[in-house]
């Protein structure tokens, strides 16, 4: 009486972030430029 039950996707992915995001994304860029200034600073 509940009905059909449908599977929904998985919670957790198992993919790194560094596949996710292309290498020409903008992301990386400022990811170095924030590497680079925490660097100067600690």
């Amino acid at each position: 009486m509940r009905g059909l039950q449908e599977r929904s996707s998985s919670l957790f992915s198992y993919v790194s972030i560094e596949e996710r995001i292309p290498a020409s994304h903008p992301l990386r860029r400022i990811r170095k430029l924030a590497d680079q200034a925490l660097d100067l600073i600690g």
